[in-house]
């Protein structure tokens, strides 16, 4: 009598926990149908970084956020061009998730011992920046990937790298393309130069370190190399 006790709120609290997940699920899968035709007003790793900045410690000032949406085609071609050169250079042709890619990621985190590298497509990070933290977990991963595939399936890629241009983050507080271009260069997204674009994409992987390190030897080696590829870089339409 125990043990089918027991049991039974096992099974009940497995179910509780399943249908949770699938509601979770759902609620993703309508939020991302929604956000087809109406801009993201912020993004969950968005709002983590505005409760940090607007709780600075002692003796710092309250980092302002800089963000302004500005449509696809308001945004240089050459943004566009040097961070598809330099974050995903298969965007346009894949499904949203590279598997090699993804297996590379995965043999260097068990040689590490812990979850650390990326492995992930523009698709993924838009993914894991509108609703997911950035704990590095091989839960949150499988997350990153369900997402993805939301994204994919309801989204043209014009649609997603144009809500991934407005919303990735550029520096403390610093959000989207054109909030990038007038606090590094005091222009706007339309006007990006090849060098200014290719330096922004550089910059994507660790860019609170890069607005404190503008003059970084590998930023400027590194933007060099991605402005030689933009050229062949292809765009979504």
């Amino acid at each position: 009598m125990i043990k089918w006790i027991k049991t039974s709120w096992l099974a009940y609290l497995v179910s509780l926990l399943a249908i949770a997940w699938l509601a979770t699920q759902l609620f993703y899968f309508v939020q991302i149908g929604i956000w087809t035709v109406v801009n993201p007003s912020s993004t969950a790793f968005m709002r983590t970084a505005q409760w940090r900045l607007s709780r600075p410690q002692q003796g710092q000032a309250e980092i302002p956020v800089q963000r302004a949406w500005v449509p696809y085609e308001q945004i240089s071609h050459n943004l566009k061009r040097a961070i598809i050169a330099s974050e995903d250079a298969n965007f346009v042709n894949n499904n949203g998730v590279e598997v090699d890619a993804i297996l590379q990621a995965w043999e260097k985190d068990q040689h590490r011992g812990k979850s650390a590298a990326g492995g992930s497509t523009i698709s993924q990070q838009l993914a894991r920046n509108l609703f997911l933290s950035t704990e590095k977990t091989y839960i949150r991963k499988g997350q990153e990937l369900i997402i993805t595939m939301m994204l994919e399936l309801w989204m043209s890629k014009e649609r997603i790298f144009e809500i991934y241009l407005n919303s990735v983050e550029w520096g403390d507080g610093v959000y989207g393309a054109q909030a990038a271009a007038q606090h590094y260069y005091k222009t706007n997204a339309s006007n990006l130069s090849v060098m200014q674009s290719a330096r922004l994409a550089v910059m994507l992987p660790r860019p609170k370190f890069y607005d404190a390190h503008r003059n970084s030897a590998y930023l400027a080696q590194r933007s060099g190399v991605i402005a030689a590829r933009m050229g062949a870089a292809e765009l979504p339409k």
